[in-house]
């Protein structure tokens, strides 16, 4: 069971886990060496997604197998927030994670959820401090088809959405599975006016998505362990070609995790998910650091002052204050 109370959560900040690992002086204007992470909450099966949420200042997060939403503050630690969170079908599912994975806000402040088991990316239809399993959808298909399981998500300031969109919320979770009706594994963009637009095809397993602060260019996470690997696109292009901006194929063996969820910070500063913790980019691609974990880290998410990131961690949450 999570935290659900002032004094639990009070005794989970008393705990911490894993290490700063210093690669590059430039470290030291981020995060400082003596840093720790704080376990917030813990008892999930696997935690994703999370959004911090200033206006309401509580953190969102997704427990993708248990299809919930849990919501994290200071006063009362976590609690269940929104419960069918991604699968509202009637038959019981096949999916090993139906439920919401990514979780990003609208321009209008709209709580938008990336739906492993609707296969759809989604609008909360309530108020963030009222909410209720009624969803709006906003992609549902590509040509016809039905996505695989949008995965994460992110917008940019003309009001046009970016998500991934690999096999994991299909019951086999692979490219072969009878379900899968988009032959590749994609990245879209969703315009104001609803329609959807391909940006690539050829990432194997793309997952984590944010923009660059000039927002021509996106970093995605590949989460296949056979090419462990970051991405760039230029979304100028409609169909553009991914570069290659950091690889973690080599150097991942024995270690916990994949590229899976991110941040970008003001500065250009990449907070990825990836084996045996956080990475910790600049711009360029250079690694200044590591937050390292024992557990796998499936995401990330800036506080909106940017001086606390708050990691999903397999079966716990966890908050590390920034400089």
């Amino acid at each position: 069971m999570a935290c659900n109370n002032t004094q639990q959560s009070a005794q989970m900040n008393d705990r911490t886990t894993g290490s700063i690992e210093r690669l590059d002086p430039a470290l030291d204007a981020i995060i400082d060496n003596n840093a720790q992470a704080e376990i917030i909450a813990e008892g999930f099966e696997w935690s994703e997604g999370p959004l911090w949420v200033e206006s309401e200042q509580m953190l969102l997060f997704s427990d993708v197998p248990t299809n919930t939403i849990y919501k994290w503050s200071e006063e009362n630690g976590a609690e269940v927030y929104l419960q069918p969170s991604g699968y509202t079908g009637v038959e019981p599912t096949n999916s090993k994670e139906p439920g919401s994975n990514g979780l990003v806000l609208d321009g209008e402040g709209n709580l938008v959820l990336c739906q492993h088991g609707n296969r759809q990316m989604a609008t909360m239809d309530a108020a963030l401090h009222k909410p209720e399993a009624i969803f709006v959808t906003l992609a549902g298909k590509y040509n016809g088809m039905r996505f695989n399981s949008p995965n994460d998500a992110v917008y940019n300031s003309m009001g046009e959405l970016f998500f991934t969109d690999p096999p994991y919320g299909l019951p086999a979770q692979n490219d072969d599975d009878p379900a899968k009706e988009i032959p590749f594994n994609g990245v879209y963009k969703v315009k104001p006016n609803g329609e959807v637009v391909l940006l690539a095809d050829g990432i194997s397993r793309p997952n984590g998505i944010a923009f660059f602060p000039d927002e021509e260019k996106l970093l995605i996470a590949s989460s296949d362990p056979n090419a462990a690997n970051w991405y760039v696109l230029d979304v100028r292009d409609t169909l553009s070609t991914p570069t290659l901006f950091h690889s973690a194929t080599e150097t991942r063996q024995g270690l916990k995790g994949l590229p899976d969820g991110l941040k970008i910070d003001k500065n250009g500063n990449v907070f990825a998910s990836g084996p045996g913790g956080i990475w910790i980019f600049n711009d360029n691609g250079t690694v200044l650091g590591k937050i390292r974990l024992d557990e796998a880290a499936s995401n990330v998410a800036l506080s909106a002052d940017e001086r606390t990131i708050y990691i999903t961690n397999d079966r716990y949450v966890l908050r590390v204050k920034l400089r």
